[in-house]
């Protein structure tokens, strides 16, 4: 069994979303236990917090970040930016005493259609992500071309350069994380060349 405790946030709702789905296979790759973290928070309201608090969700959002040895954020480019669900939970959180941000191990993955390329998205998110001190992976973040074909029917990515780069982002996020970097499967097959 894994030792390696993974948080997935992604920043899209929709069932079946491919940033969702990229969680899951960067789990796979680096013998992750993920947690994909509920992302249905009401939307940040003052008047709601000055009323009930700190929203319930947006609670135990912080404390699967706390628990979590890492985090990876799937996010697709929406108007040149990150998604608005991944904003909305960013606001709950930095309303809450303890940031579980501090010195998190984080790292950030982006699934695009061609019609956006990631980039903008990632920047933001960064930026973004300054005010809570995570430990931000320092790769530029990993932008994918999501088409069909991009996973195979078990839902693993079927491109090898997909692969490579998404298993090694995932190596850098376990080091990070204090935990042992994982033998590097593709080795063998450059070698060969």
């Amino acid at each position: 069994m894994s030792n390696f405790n993974l948080l997935g946030i992604s920043g899209a709702l929709r069932r079946g979303s491919l940033n969702t789905r990229i969680l899951h296979e960067a789990a796979r790759l680096s013998d992750a236990r993920l947690r994909v973290a509920d992302m249905r928070l009401p939307l940040y309201d003052g008047d709601l917090e000055a009323a009930d608090g700190i929203a319930l969700q947006a609670l135990m959002l912080a404390g699967q970040i706390e628990a979590a040895d890492a985090v990876l954020i799937a996010s697709p480019e929406c108007s040149l930016s990150f998604s608005g669900v991944l904003k909305n939970a960013l606001d709950w959180v930095a309303r809450i005493e303890e940031n579980p941000w501090q010195d998190k191990p984080v790292g950030i993955v982006s699934v695009v259609s061609d019609e956006w390329d990631g980039t903008q998205a990632q920047q933001a998110l960064r930026q973004a992500m300054v005010p809570f001190s995570p430990r931000l992976i320092h790769t530029p973040g990993l932008v994918l071309l999501g088409s069909d074909g991009f996973f195979d029917h078990e839902g693993h990515l079927t491109g090898d350069e997909d692969v490579r780069q998404l298993f090694g982002l995932m190596n850098e996020l376990r080091a990070e994380a204090g935990l042992e970097i994982l033998p590097d499967p593709f080795e063998d097959q450059q070698a060969e060349f």
